[in-house]
């Protein structure tokens, strides 16, 4: 009866080493390769409609001059009012003796008409806002289209804190003259 029990205690060490095939593992390589190719192509079919591959597919029609769509930069349907700021005169930042200045009068786009006086009623704190980031600037800053796009972000993030809750759509450049 002993020799029974060290028989069977012998044949469960042929389980431990693994030995055996069609066990687990072989399960584990079915379901890789299965999975693989799948996370493949939902992989490179997300892309493609992100990219915008697959929308001739879908059937989605491309807006031009934001018109329509869910654009959040599309320009609004109705029509659009202007308000001018005063001009606004500063010294750059300069490392030098020689000093630097810049004048500038800027138009603000707004949504409706009727922001346009509530956008007057806080107007000296726009400039005010203005006025301490021009100040910080340096010549360097303002050359070239992209020196001028990034005056243009900065100022129109400026004046839409300065006056929210109205939104501004854009800030537009009357005149800039750097001396």
């Amino acid at each position: 009866m002993a020799n029974d029990d060290l028989d069977d205690d012998m044949g469960d060490d042929d389980d431990l080493d693994g030995s055996e095939e069609g066990g687990s593992g072989g399960g584990k390589k079915k379901i890789l390769l299965l999975a693989i190719p799948l996370v493949l192509i939902i992989g490179g079919a997300a892309g493609a409609y992100f990219t915008g591959l697959l929308d001739p597919l879908l059937g989605v029609e491309e807006t031009v001059d934001g018109e329509g769509g869910e654009g959040g930069n599309a320009a609004p349907a109705g029509p659009v009012a202007f308000t001018d700021l005063p001009e606004i005169l500063v010294n750059l930042n300069t490392t030098g003796r020689k000093s630097s200045f810049l004048k500038i009068r800027v138009s603000l786009e707004l949504p409706n008409v009727e922001d346009v006086v509530k956008v007057e009623a806080v107007q000296d704190r726009v400039v005010d806002a203005f006025q301490v980031y021009l100040r910080e600037l340096r010549v360097e800053d303002l050359k070239g289209s992209a020196g001028m796009y990034r005056l243009r972000e900065e100022l129109l993030a400026r004046v839409n804190a300065a006056v929210a809750p109205v939104k501004v759509n854009d800030v537009l450049f009357k005149e800039m003259l750097v001396q």
